[in-house]
């Protein structure tokens, strides 16, 4: 039995009030938003697990995560700073976003939007509440296990290659594709969602 995707991890952590909180935000009902975080959360750390792949990249994200997001902050105090607009180097979901998915982050968004109905505005906010999120979880997870850049790196590669596996990788990698020639399926991103986490809407 493989251990479980750190995705699936973090999306059961956000089942219940969280998820209600960001469907508030979002004004949307959760049955949509859950779908929406299922889909999201794969893409957001598959392209942590892509920008870790070079030492560089891995050494960057650790030390982001251990200067701006290794205060031990739960999901539930990360995601209230978030909305309530607490402005800091943690909460700043559309600055960590360019960090994570650079040029890639408008087509992202769009790629989202049509998968789950949000719209791409929509997914676009949703993608810059998850963010800090994303990263305070792994900064809580690395400093759990006590690991440095390259473990975080290798932890990362294994989580996008298990990804990958299990969802297939065609859509993750066309969404992440920087020159934006690849062909995005919007269906395909649903089916990322819904393989990871077993067809659960």
């Amino acid at each position: 039995m493989n251990q479980p995707l750190l995705t699936q991890e973090l999306f059961a952590q956000l089942q219940g009030a969280p998820l209600q909180q960001l469907s508030r935000q979002l004004g949307t009902d959760p049955a949509q938003t859950g779908q929406a975080v299922a889909a999201a959360l794969p893409l957001l750390l598959g392209a942590l697990g892509r920008n870790a792949a070079q030492p560089q990249g891995a050494e960057a994200l650790f030390g982001a995560l251990r200067r701006d997001h290794g205060g031990g902050m739960d999901i539930g105090s990360v995601l209230g700073a978030v909305l309530g607009g607490s402005a800091s180097r943690q909460t700043d979901g559309a600055a960590i976003l360019g960090h994570i998915l650079g040029g890639g982050q408008p087509r992202a968004a769009q790629g989202l939007g049509q998968a789950t109905g949000l719209g791409s505005g929509q997914s676009a906010q949703l993608l810059a509440l998850l963010a800090p999120i994303v990263l305070s979880f792994l900064a809580n997870r690395s400093a759990r296990q006590g690991l440095d850049a390259g473990g975080l790196g290798q932890l990362l590669g294994q989580e996008r290659a298990q990804v990958r596996q299990q969802a297939g990788g065609g859509v993750l990698d066309a969404l992440l594709d920087q020159d934006g020639d690849g062909d995005v399926d919007a269906s395909d991103l649903l089916s990322l969602g819904a393989g990871l986490f077993g067809g659960r809407r």
